[in-house]
């Protein structure tokens, strides 16, 4: 973008930035030589803001959005961020702590440890799918580690964006924390910005252009992406179960999750059990007519409406079956849950993500050809294995590579604040949540001391000779 051409509101837009970097670039070190109990105050503002100050409105705001039932509000986009907050709350003194490690006799006279650091000023660009979610808990661990952070919401749901920058700025000052809203014009002029870390979520061909901005300030980064997640059911696995927890995780969001299954390998012999059971289990979830039910959400705009329309009406004329549902309303941006069977390789389906609530299954006999097949592919984010039998999980967990592997449920590894979350390669680079989202924005910046009383390496300063020589090599045979 030409800097010089810019639009007069696009102009506005960019003096903001730059005024409110130039603060948090001046602010940077108060905030990195903050206390835990400083950082512990910051995140409890946070914590109040969205579990009662905001909390209606947040809702409100998400409805208007993607039309999520207040409930799976509270339950995706409320709940994970104050479990985040109490998590990070309940462990920050211990991550900040300053790690001794062992000394080599070598350095005979030193002391080390690690000590980390926060990366200064980041960025942080959030999607639209989880507004409130993805937005708010790259955040908790940001302000854990001591940064000044700037936060980008999505310009696809312009009513959560603009309730996160009201929560933000009533509860931090711009020189600590900011929100920045709009579109792809405001993304570009925060990326020629020289953060020092910049955390993104959203898909892998955005995240490419994201690196490629990074690049140009060496500037470190996350990328949470996305993936087809594959989901296989085996011989052994309880069906009925295996049914009702992919119904449910291919639901949430209407599908628009980036950990949802987003296609099954299901066993031959277990096909016809499982569709029928993946209906029982809409029904009891959403009744006989999904499009009434208020416990079922809408595609986020017209746009990723018709590049799901355009999917599946590809894989329909390519010869397809439409073995569930298939059912849609533009003017609602509503798509039913939906299962295809015998989709041509050719389709477009396989290309990419689906990110909505269609469903293609696949038929084997052999797990190995299934593993061959999700090899043959990109990594995923996560896997998803239905089974009983320790062998088979023991090959599948052995033989692919995934961001995450969930055997026996779908996309609940989420919530463990234990767990790492992030995917490999093309489905992200670095990891999230809890202690290795606090790791992400620090430096694990290496501490060396020494104790005067004695000075080893004295032995060893030029000019070399023969004993010097031998040192040297007796060092590398004992010490190295």
């Amino acid at each position: 973008m030409n800097m010089t051409t810019l639009a007069p509101e696009l102009s506005l837009v960019r003096n903001d930035i730059d005024r409110i970097f130039d603060l948090q670039k001046s602010n940077q070190f108060n905030t990195g030589s903050s206390t835990a109990s400083e950082r512990i105050a910051k995140l409890k503002k946070l914590k109040v803001a969205i579990n009662d100050s905001f909390n209606q409105e947040i809702k409100e705001a998400v409805f208007k959005d993607l039309r999520k039932h207040e409930t799976e509000v509270q339950l995706s986009e409320i709940l994970p961020v104050v479990g985040a907050i109490n998590f990070a709350i309940s462990n920050l003194r211990q991550w900040m702590r300053d790690k001794p490690v062992k000394t080599p006799i070598s350095l005979f006279g030193f002391s080390h440890k690690i000590k980390q650091e926060a990366k200064g000023v980041v960025l942080i660009i959030a999607p639209w799918n989880f507004p409130v979610n993805l937005s708010l808990m790259p955040l908790v661990s940001a302000i854990a580690a001591g940064n000044a952070i700037v936060v980008k919401p999505s310009e696809n749901t312009p009513n959560s964006s603009k309730v996160i920058k009201k929560i933000i700025s009533t509860i931090y000052q711009e020189n600590e924390v900011a929100v920045i809203e709009g579109g792809v014009e405001e993304t570009t002029l925060l990326l020629n910005k020289p953060f020092n870390h910049i955390f993104f979520t959203g898909s892998p061909a955005i995240g490419k252009i994201v690196m490629k901005a990074a690049s140009n300030y060496l500037a470190s980064v996350s990328l949470e992406l996305g993936g087809k997640n594959p989901t296989v059911i085996d011989s052994t696995a309880d069906v009925k179960k295996a049914a009702a927890r992919i119904a449910w995780s291919k639901s949430v969001n209407n599908g628009q999750i980036c950990i949802a299954p987003d296609y099954v390998f299901v066993h031959a012999d277990k096909k016809d059990e499982f569709v029928q059971a993946y209906k029982s289990q809409l029904k009891n979830m959403f009744g006989n007519d999904v499009s009434q039910s208020d416990s079922y959400g809408r595609i986020v705009n017209k746009k990723h409406f018709n590049r799901l329309n355009s999917v599946l009406t590809d894989a329909l004329e390519q010869g397809a079956d439409l073995t569930l549902g298939g059912e849609r309303d533009e003017y609602q941006n509503f798509f039913a849950p939906t299962i295809l069977s015998n989709v041509p390789h050719g389709a477009k389906i396989w290309e990419e993500e689906i990110f909505g609530p269609i469903l293609p299954l696949k038929t084997f006999e052999d797990l190995n050809e299934v593993i061959e097949y999700i090899n043959k592919d990109e990594k995923p984010l996560a896997c998803y294995l239905y089974s009983t039998s320790n062998k088979n999980i023991k090959a599948f967990s052995n033989k692919t590579r995934s961001g995450a592997l969930a055997i026996n449920y779908s996309a609940t590894h989420y919530t463990n604040p234990n767990l790492p979350f992030g995917g490999s390669n093309n489905s992200g680079i670095g990891k999230a949540n809890g202690y290795f989202g606090f790791k992400a924005f620090s430096n694990a910046k290496a501490i060396q001391r020494h104790w005067f009383f004695f000075d080893s390496l004295k032995l060893i300063y030029p000019p070399y000779n023969d004993s010097k020589s031998k040192l040297a090599s007796l060092l590398t045979k004992w010490f190295a």
